[in-house]
């Protein structure tokens, strides 16, 4: 299958605008705690769906990221300090969405000594507590690679800790900035050897081949990694770095197909994939 060209297509995702009472209550619910999620901070295309659906990813310590990374739309700069009502409001935010299963994920926190860790095993504990039948997805930060820092988030015992790689290993410096390939799939190794569901996520359209993608796929799988989400870069602002090439549908479902063969047990592969799509399939 040739996907070598680097080139813009006429493949460009086409995205719904959010509409309906369901995607009203959300937004009311997320705006009313003064709660950031990754939907509005990151431009996600899929908020109409999730919100819609009565689902949200909630963004903890703050919408100011320490790092900044090309492909992201959310603020960098210097964060202020961490708001420690925030696990209880998330807690009752997913109460009162009546949530089956939430995502967390966070911004990169630098400036604090662990990282954030505990602010996160906090926001974990708090949700069991108020929702003990809520399944619970963490998309997390690398935390340096500090295995201890990792360590309080898996004491926490989420259901699946997702941390992405977001590119091939040629373009990570370039894309991701502050973060290493393989510092990154120490993390993903770690996290599966705690017997936690250990997933990761790439994004396609950043320059990489298809020889890039399929070592990719190898090197998690390497590292222990059972879910993988794969999905079209799409350029958030004119700041961000431009896309290269749209993929089609079928190149997706080509690439699932190979991720599956390959021997993950969940790929989600589509030009609007995002980590937290259909993210309460892969508990």
């Amino acid at each position: 299958m040739i996907m070598e060209k680097r080139i813009i297509n006429s493949n460009k995702p086409k995205v719904k605008l959010p509409f309906g009472k369901q995607y009203i209550q959300v937004k009311n619910i997320v705006h009313q705690n003064n709660l950031h999620t990754i939907c509005e901070s990151g431009n996600c295309p899929n908020m109409h769906e999730c919100w819609g659906s009565g689902t949200a990813t909630f963004l903890i310590l703050g919408d100011v990221c320490t790092r900044s990374c090309r492909f992201c739309s959310v603020k960098t700069g210097k964060p202020e300090a961490p708001d420690y009502n925030e696990p209880q409001k998330i807690a009752t935010s997913v109460n009162l969405m009546n949530l089956k299963h939430c995502v967390i994920t966070s911004v990169d926190r630098d400036d604090l000594p662990d990282g954030g860790a505990q602010f996160w095993a906090n926001t974990i504990l708090e949700i069991k507590k108020l929702n003990p039948n809520t399944t619970i997805e963490t998309l997390i930060p690398d935390f340096k690679g500090i295995e201890s820092d990792l360590q309080i988030v898996i004491n926490a015992k989420p259901n699946v800790i997702s941390h992405n790689l977001e590119t091939v290993r040629r373009l990570t410096k370039q894309i991701r900035v502050h973060a290493k390939y393989d510092r990154s799939l120490s993390v993903l190794k770690f996290i599966a050897q705690n017997k936690i569901s250990a997933k990761s996520g790439i994004m396609l359209g950043l320059g990489e081949t298809e020889s890039e993608i399929l070592e990719t796929m190898d090197d998690l799988l390497a590292n222990n990694v059972s879910i993988l989400t794969i999905g079209q870069y799409l350029q958030p602002t004119l700041n961000n770095i431009p896309v290269t090439k749209y993929y089609s549908e079928t190149e997706f479902q080509y690439f699932k197909q190979i991720g599956l063969e390959k021997g993950f047990k969940f790929v989600e592969s589509s030009s609007l994939v995002r980590s937290s799509y259909h993210a309460e399939k892969h508990v």
